[in-house]
């Protein structure tokens, strides 16, 4: 959620029952800081930081992110391993993305709190293996929390996570689509496969050098999903677009999210379905 995870979308998640993250991706220390305490003016309620160590800024990212102390640091694209004693000393739960069991295994060594496995449908930087594979390898080798991240949008798609082992899910493509999501409308109403996407495709099949790929895609992300340039830009999303049917505030989204997974969880035990309270309810 690189450029769309800002505050209004990420406190708009929190205040709905959810964990809303903040997406940095190649922004600046001092970006990272503004969108924290703007968070802090919308919500109060726990909210997250995510930190691309892919990005040039990544260092200064990792010091905004100690001194403002948001409740939750996630971490892809890199190595948390060598930042995560100082993230736990200022009191932050580092939950880092994974996308092979030994990566798993090894930052539960090094201390991680939970950890987002993220399978190939996902949209951004993943491996190879599908959330259903990933996921409950990843269950069955730690002891802390795993969280699954890549083709869910839905209350199904929760369900199948629970079923899998997972303790949550963590979605971004069908938060494009929220009201408060920043995206351009040209994206929002078109998620889709584009010319940019193509040549990308055909410079990897081709063995074009990891670092090549990534100076092509270079400052197109923000073409994309900012500026609305539907042909040259990035559009980044995962493979649950198919199923994004309308835009509407995150707070329905969760809402609808967790009233299906809860009928589709009294369905199978064949119990009967009453009416669900709204997320974030207050309750006796």
């Amino acid at each position: 959620m690189a450029w769309l995870g800002t505050a209004e979308l990420a406190s708009a998640v929190s205040n709905a029952g959810g964990l809303g993250i903040l997406g940095p991706g190649n922004a600046s220390g001092d970006w990272v800081r503004q969108e924290i305490r703007r968070t802090r003016e919308l919500t109060d309620r726990p909210f997250g930081v995510n930190i691309m160590f892919l990005s040039p800024f990544a260092k200064e990212v990792v010091e905004a992110v100690i001194e403002e102390k948001p409740a939750v640091a996630t971490a892809g694209a890199g190595n948390a391993g060598p930042v995560m004693a100082r993230l736990k000393e200022a009191g932050i739960k580092v939950i880092p993305v994974v996308a092979s069991v030994a990566l798993a295994m090894r930052l539960a060594r090094s201390g991680a709190d939970a950890v987002i496995a993220e399978g190939m449908e996902s949209g951004g930087h993943v491996g190879e293996l599908t959330t259903m594979a990933l996921v409950p390898q990843v269950v069955d080798a730690l002891s802390i929390p795993v969280v699954a991240a890549g083709g869910i949008a839905d209350g199904r798609g929760l369900v199948a996570a629970l079923a899998l082992g997972a303790a949550g899910v963590q979605m971004g493509t069908r938060f494009v689509c929220a009201s408060e999501c920043i995206a351009h409308p040209n994206f929002k109403q078109r998620i889709i496969q584009n010319r940019m996407s193509r040549q990308f495709a055909a410079m990897e099949k081709a063995g074009v050098p990891p670092e090549d790929l990534e100076a092509f895609g270079a400052g197109k992300l923000r073409r994309g999903l900012i500026d609305g340039e539907m042909d040259e830009g990035s559009l980044m999303a995962g493979q649950i677009s198919g199923l994004i049917k309308d835009i509407k505030p995150a707070r329905e989204i969760i809402e609808d999210i967790m009233a299906e997974a809860r009928e589709i969880l009294l369905t199978l035990t064949g119990l009967p379905v009453p009416a669900a309270p709204s997320v974030g309810a207050k309750r006796s």
